[in-house]
């Protein structure tokens, strides 16, 4: 898991980070990412942006939850019905999955992507339900992604929880200090996380390494330090 730090939204910081990288991105729906896919695209080909089913779930979430609205709520039904494929294939070599998705899936996102077409042929796009099914839209590519790879999760979920303590700290402590600070604080994050998702305790997990580099561990042997091969010390 790793934090970046950049001092601003902007999509040249994405640019930047991901210099180098090809191949397949998940993502929520935030436009920075769109200059990725470009063919002018600095530091790799054009990416492919997969995007996030649950942020298109939300977005009729938040209208059914004001108003019950039944086009939002028949919305949810059809997002539901996608989302019991994934639930029976979780877990499945990516194989298996692709070809589940292209058998279920597939038909299952054509007839919503009708569906919201005819809703918005309907809708004014100036409405509150309008403006989220043309999020969900603009967004129509990057969500059938899935159905084309079966490495691929119908949502970044997953990312989203290992983001939010972070998000939540940020709001608290509000102010890194200064942009040194912010990228010292992505970088323990990072390793703190990591930490989380291989099992280790990371005040252990610090403490230990911490003490083995200031008793001069090879720099030669710094992947014995990483936290998916790490192991207290007795």
């Amino acid at each position: 898991m790793v934090y970046f730090y950049a001092p601003g939204r902007a999509g040249e910081n994405a640019e930047t980070f991901l210099s180098g990288f090809n191949g397949i991105l998940q993502v929520d729906g935030y436009q920075g990412y769109n200059r990725l896919t470009r063919p002018s695209r600095k530091g790799g080909d054009p990416i492919r942006v997969a995007n996030c089913w649950a942020h298109a779930r939300r977005k009729l979430k938040e209208i059914y939850d004001r108003d019950g609205s039944e086009i939002a709520a028949e919305g949810l039904r059809r997002i539901a019905e996608i989302y019991a494929v994934e639930a029976d294939i979780r877990g499945h070599a990516p194989s298996q999955r692709l070809s589940e998705r292209q058998t279920r899936s597939a038909p299952l996102v054509t007839a919503f992507g009708d569906w919201l077409q005819a809703q918005r042929r309907k809708i004014s796009g100036k409405s509150r339900l309008g403006e989220k099914l043309a999020y969900i839209h603009n967004h129509w590519e990057g969500l059938q992604a899935f159905l084309s790879d079966g490495r691929v999760e119908i949502d970044n979920n997953c990312i989203e929880n290992l983001i939010r303590p972070i998000a939540l700290n940020r709001k608290n402590a509000l102010f890194a200090g200064h942009d040194e600070g912010g990228i010292a604080w992505g970088r323990i994050a990072s390793l703190i996380e990591t930490c989380k998702i291989n099992g280790v305790e990371p005040f252990v997990y610090l403490r230990d390494t911490l003490t083995a580099i200031a008793n001069g561990h090879p720099q030669s042997r710094l992947d014995e330090l990483l936290p998916w091969s790490f192991k207290p010390s007795s």
